[in-house]
């Protein structure tokens, strides 16, 4: 600490002043050489982390399996598996049993038009984890005017739990922002199995306004056709991303946003609500996921394990493609089994960028 060394009556001023100068600048150095020491270990130590990348000449697929029945068939090894490209034969390069961990995304809709009923979205994200595996890793993620992250990625069921319990919001809906980051987590989970679980009425308010933009000049009888649910920039952002790390996305659609649901539509209003269905589609479609429609909200705890249910039940298979391309053309994967009479469901394919 700093004392008083000199008084009027002891010494001039002038010479006072740099005695308190010198034993000032003295405490300082005793400060700031320790922080600075840590800083600078804490610099190196960054330095030495290397960074997370992830490879995308190697295509990463969640595969499910099963019977003429339904039933999931989780008993089988590489070589029950062949994958095609384009129609050519690829090498599998990685397998990993139904049995091995994922690292889960639970992403939730706290916009304004989930508010009448954010207790049941508890309960019912609350069974979601119940039936994950212990050795699952959870991060959540809310959204509404703002994307959070309320916990990253962990397997302690309590921090979990809390973040669900806390998750609150109100306003617009950043459902493609949402997505993005929990891709942006993901990568970071570099050698783990990877999945989005995504509860959302799908309306994304970013891109409803553009769809209202489109429809604008266009006359009533071509209101139908005209939004093309495809082309949104942040959506195919977001796809390109789970493409490049093989991620498979369960978007649970609230029934807010069913276009049959809406009182006395408009066509415009109609067209709209349909277009924001349509690519919660387009997103299960192209990860391999499933789009589970909540009709009632007493339903939704069911579809949560349903959805956690069928995460036990993929096997996850890597290639190296043989056409090392990168000309943004289409890819169509195929997959069969050594049983024909096993149905197999996998992403649709992947732009090679």
């Amino acid at each position: 600490m700093l004392r008083n060394i000199c008084t009027p009556r002891e010494q001039p001023r002038r010479n006072c002043q740099r005695l308190i100068y010198l034993q000032y600048m003295t405490f300082i150095r005793s400060i700031a050489a320790p922080v600075l020491m840590l800083f600078f270990a804490a610099f190196c130590t960054a330095q030495d982390d290397p960074p997370v990348t992830v490879d995308s000449s190697i295509v990463r697929m969640n595969v499910g399996v099963v019977d003429q029945r339904g039933h999931p068939i989780t008993s089988l090894d590489r070589g029950s598996f062949s994958i095609f490209e384009d129609g050519v034969k690829q090498q599998i390069i990685s397998f990993k049993p139904s049995s091995a961990p994922f690292s889960v995304v639970m992403v939730l809709d706290m916009s304004g038009s989930t508010l009448p009923f954010r207790q049941t979205i508890r309960m019912s994200a609350a069974r979601f984890l119940d039936a994950l595996s212990p050795d699952d890793r959870v991060a959540v993620i809310e959204f509404y005017d703002k994307v959070n992250l309320r916990n990253d990625f962990t397997t302690d069921r309590n921090t979990i739990l809390h973040s669900i319990e806390v998750a609150n919001g109100r306003g617009k809906t950043q459902l493609y922002k949402a997505l993005d980051l929990a891709l942006d987590r993901l990568s970071s989970e570099v050698n783990r199995r990877k999945a989005i679980i995504v509860l959302t009425d799908g309306v994304d308010t970013a891109a409803q306004d553009k769809d209202r933009e489109t429809l604008v000049p266009v006359k009533d009888d071509l209101i139908r056709t005209t939004i093309k649910p495809q082309d949104y920039d942040l959506m195919n952002k977001v796809l390109s991303k789970s493409d490049r790390q093989g991620v498979t996305i369960y978007p649970l659609a609230l029934p807010t946003g069913d276009p049959a649901r809406l009182a006395d539509p408009t066509p415009r209003q109609i067209a709209m609500f349909q277009a924001a269905r349509d690519r919660l589609q387009i997103v299960a479609d192209r990860t391999g996921g499933i789009v589970s429609k909540i009709n009632r909200l007493e339903d939704m705890g069911t579809l949560y394990a349903q959805v956690a249910a069928d995460l036990r039940t993929l096997y996850t298979i890597e290639y190296q493609p043989i056409n090392e391309k990168k000309d943004g053309k289409w890819r169509a994967i195929t997959i069969e089994t050594a049983n024909p009479d096993l149905i197999s469901r996998t992403r649709q394919g992947y732009f090679a960028k």
